[in-house]
């Protein structure tokens, strides 16, 4: 098959797509096409990918999605009824999602069919590039080599509508007529109400108040695609109203802004409740990235010896990861994979591993986790999309089982890497992946110093246009580290059922 470059965005440069995408070009042109090396150019690098009968390094969109509970040797523990505190049944999940989904949420099938729809609103901007920052390397002056997958070219600017796009269309296939959501930094929330856009569905949203007020603009891209947008805690709901009369100037956390939501779906039949991440059925959607990633990492010849990405329910991280720990679980790779979180909010390094809530209320079933108690509201770090006070269970456990590393890193030194990155690569990107670019500008710093040559592959998953209060901050000296001690670790876990 001949392939045509398709430009993608202004950031992401050009993608091959196959031709029969687009009108059939003229006699000659075909056949130079077909033996032609084409360079994929970005602010940081060009990708050379050949094209030919014999040798079609094409990244196609993924047709399936990856389930990496059906390759690990031990399975994660269930999920339990917050009430009877027994392990939850199909029945007990019907009330918040579609069936579709709920089988996907205990489904030990290896790989899960795509639906055609979905697929189609995909191809908007999938596949998302992978790009070497050459410059980075430049400025560091590292012998390391840096891969970044940037999933900053959807509709919404992040990686958030792999799983919005499907999930609203289960919901919609179903019947459902509107779906609620909470939201962070509003990244999640804006590609709900981006898909909801496109399927036909109402959305309603409660996006924590700490990130409603930073981010104002992210509130009216909910409010254009459609979505009422609350800030949360709320007087809409009695979780709110509870909250906000223990504390009237709550900053909110991602656990109050699910309880509100929660209730909500639960208590009005004609609404289901999506998740942006956690839940096991959100990481499978993400998935496609790290399917894409490996057929791009083969079309360059690289194979990654470090897997870097930030953490805060886990979707970006695992979407990235999940298909690379399969081929390591097989023996075909052996990368490092690495988790960042904030020094603020550290449920993997400084929490426990144990069933909590998955909001603050107590609403949602008990998950097997790494938490820093289901009450716990966070400072408010910059990072809105990593203020939550679990890990997703799938991680939690394969963290448990020797998989992969975490690693905390304060703020400031997040958003020097930022500028960093910006400055070379041409990208401003979101508060939550400078995370993973500090961990990544470390690491190759370390290789610096002992001379070696690694393949460092990093989760861009989106960018910072709407985040540039907190560049404001960082740039005139106000932005400060905030840290979560381990004697407010202990307190707090007190309460933990």
């Amino acid at each position: 098959m001949a392939t045509a470059l398709r430009p993608a965005s202004p950031a992401a440069g050009y993608l091959l797509r196959p031709l029969s995408d687009i009108e059939e070009p003229s006699h000659g042109f075909t056949q130079k096409l077909k033996l032609a090396v084409y360079k994929r150019h970005s602010s940081s690098c060009q990708i050379r990918v050949r094209a030919s009968s014999k040798d079609l390094n094409i990244v196609e969109i993924p047709n399936r999605w990856y389930n990496l509970v059906a390759d690990l040797p031990l399975k994660p523990p269930p999920a339990l009824h917050p009430k009877t505190h027994k392990p939850l049944k199909f029945e007990d999940l019907s009330p918040l999602f579609p069936d579709e989904l709920i089988k996907q949420e205990v489904s030990n099938d290896r790989f899960i069919d795509i639906p055609d729809e979905v697929i189609d609103v995909y191809k908007l901007w999938r596949p998302t590039p992978l790009i070497r920052a050459r410059r980075l390397e430049k400025l560091i002056d590292t012998p390391a080599r840096i891969y970044y997958k940037y999933e900053g070219t959807s509709p919404a600017g992040s990686h958030k509508p792999n799983t919005a796009l499907p999930q609203v269309w289960y919901n919609a296939q179903q019947g459902v007529k509107n779906v609620v959501t909470e939201t962070g930094a509003g990244q999640w929330g804006s590609s709900l109400a981006f898909a909801c856009s496109l399927f036909g569905l109402n959305c309603e949203v409660w996006q924590v108040r700490v990130s409603y007020d930073q981010k104002p603009y992210r509130k009216l891209m909910m409010q254009t695609w459609g979505a009422k947008v609350h800030p949360s805690p709320s007087g809409v709901t009695d979780a709110g109203r509870k909250i906000l009369e223990t504390d009237p100037s709550s900053p909110g956390s991602l656990g109050i802004a699910i309880s509100e939501a929660v209730e909500v779906a639960a208590t009005h039949a004609d609404t289901k409740y999506c998740l942006g991440s956690v839940l096991n059925h959100v990481l499978l959607h993400q998935t496609i990235i790290g399917e894409e990633c490996l057929k791009q990492m083969e079309a360059v010849g690289e194979t990654p010896d470090m897997i870097i990405g930030c953490t805060g329910g886990g979707s970006n991280f695992a979407g990235l990861a999940f298909p690379f720990i399969r081929e390591k679980l097989n023996g075909k790779i052996n990368p490092i994979i690495r988790a960042v979180e904030p020094a603020a909010c550290p449920s993997l390094t400084k929490g426990i591993y144990t069933y909590d809530y998955g909001d603050t209320a107590g609403m949602t079933p008990l998950l097997k986790m790494h938490t820093l108690r289901h009450d716990f509201v966070p400072d408010p770090i910059h990072a809105g999309g990593l203020r939550y006070h679990g890990m997703a269970p799938l991680i939690s456990h394969v963290y448990q089982l020797g998989f992969m590393e975490a690693v905390v890193i304060p703020q400031t030194e997040c958003f020097q890497a930022a500028l960093q990155f910006a400055r070379t690569e041409g990208l401003i990107p979101a508060p939550e992946p400078t995370h993973a670019i500090a961990a990544t500008i470390r690491e190759a710093l370390h290789c610096k110093e002992t001379g070696e040559r690694k393949v460092i592959l990093m989760a861009m998953c989106g960018h910072g246009h709407f985040d540039l209060t907190a560049y404001e901050k960082y740039l005139q000296g106000d932005m400060v580290d905030l840290s979560y001690s381990s004697e407010k670790v202990q307190a707090s876990l007190t309460a933990v059922p």
